[in-house]
């Protein structure tokens, strides 16, 4: 099964970089960017996304991914308090902070709020020291985390991203991070909408200002270092057709607070201006009904694992023909989800995209006498 998901991946980017190459891209003032429509999974455009970079306080999508995961798992509760540690408190005084004090016990409720919204180092130690019990053990769970996702060139020292030679990521491996923080825990996401947050009198703003100026931006998160430059993942949700899309842009590397959020902007309209985003077929859909061979059933369907959305160009969609190649002659004994052929997407006659077709359903072998009796027609055919 996951080597047919990830066949459908490996296709769906190999479409993308054909695709995208007949619509020039825009130019971002940045070090680096990278544009994913997180309905489809592919990545639209991209200006050296897997060059390595600083991820500042991106950081944290990792550090609130992971007491996301502990709140799911019941290994922590919203509403549960606290005790400040020092290291927690004195976490470098001239960055974000959202002022937690070690004479105050303070929920992880709390502490998310402080973390996303304030971008507090000092809350993302405190969550830090909850979920894995120290920095030390927890910045192993990042790193774990990480290669589970796939984020190969991505590496964590610390929870909240302040400088160090060990701390490091792609635009590529961050639309990857925040594309599963919106898709695993939607009900934790929301949090990154909230505009301001108050804690212990201090009230603080959200530094992403996309909050303000696109009603259908709802998170994600700032970054800012001398060294990283001002940085910024954003993700907006628009309707498109029956459907709604969500693109997640990411831009490292800028000069300013404005740039990024302008340049940010800029990516995401871009992306919905000129591409659509199209559902091709359903999960468990019988795309065909083809006859099987020595087996306990006549025919057998076949069709896709998941959901497969594609992105492309405005126009694209309306041109695309389906062309079914199989591996015939289809014999019994047949899994589910075992991969009996290749559905090309074609546009103008050329192949647009591959993708791996497989039974939706096992089938077992015919009795000795239906096998026989298959035996010779196959033989004749």
């Amino acid at each position: 099964m996951k080597k047919i998901i990830a066949a459908l991946a490996t296709s769906v980017l190999l479409m993308t970089s054909a695709v995208a190459q007949t619509l020039p891209p825009p130019t971002i003032a940045a070090k680096s960017w990278l544009l994913l429509d997180s309905s489809s999974g592919q990545v639209i455009a991209a200006q050296d996304p897997d060059s390595r970079v600083e991820p500042a306080s991106l950081t944290k999508i990792m550090t609130a991914y992971l007491t996301f995961q502990a709140l799911k798992d019941k290994k922590l509760t919203l509403d549960q308090k606290v005790n400040v540690s020092v290291k927690a408190w004195k976490v470098d005084s001239s960055s974000s902070k959202m002022f937690i004090d070690p004479a105050t016990p303070v929920s992880i409720n709390d502490l998310l709020y402080g973390l996303m919204v304030q971008s507090g180092n000092d809350a993302a130690v405190a969550l830090a020291e909850a979920v894995a019990g120290d920095e030390s053990a927890f910045v192993t769970l990042m790193n774990r985390e990480a290669q589970r996702m796939g984020m190969a060139n991505s590496h964590f020292a610390n929870p909240h991203g302040l400088p160090s030679p060990e701390n490091y990521t792609t635009a590529r491996d961050l639309s990857v991070l925040a594309r599963h923080v919106i898709q695993d825990y939607p009900e934790f996401y929301k949090i990154d909408s909230v505009k301001s947050f108050t804690y212990n009198k201090i009230t603080q703003q959200n530094r992403n200002r996309l909050l303000w100026l696109d009603p259908t931006v709802d998170g994600m998160k700032t970054g800012h270092t001398e060294s990283a430059g001002f940085c910024m993942v954003a993700s907006a949700k628009r309707p498109a057709g029956n459907l709604e899309r969500r693109l997640i842009s990411v831009v490292m590397g800028t000069n300013s607070d404005g740039t990024r959020t302008a340049e940010s902007q800029k990516l995401l309209n871009w992306g919905f201006q000129n591409f659509d985003t199209v559902k091709l077929y359903s999960k468990g859909q019988a795309v065909y009904t083809p006859e099987i061979w020595k087996g306990s059933q006549a025919t057998v369907k076949i069709g896709f694992t998941s959901d497969v959305l594609v992105t492309v160009p405005k126009g694209v969609a309306a041109k695309m023909k389906p062309l079914l190649e199989r591996k015939d002659p289809l014999v019994a004994p047949i899994a589910a989800n075992t991969r009996v052929g290749t559905l090309k997407m074609m546009v103008d006659g050329k192949p647009l995209l591959e993708l791996p077709v497989v039974a939706l359903e096992t089938v077992d072998q015919a009795s000795i006498f239906g096998r026989a009796w298959d035996s010779v027609r196959l033989w004749m055919k």
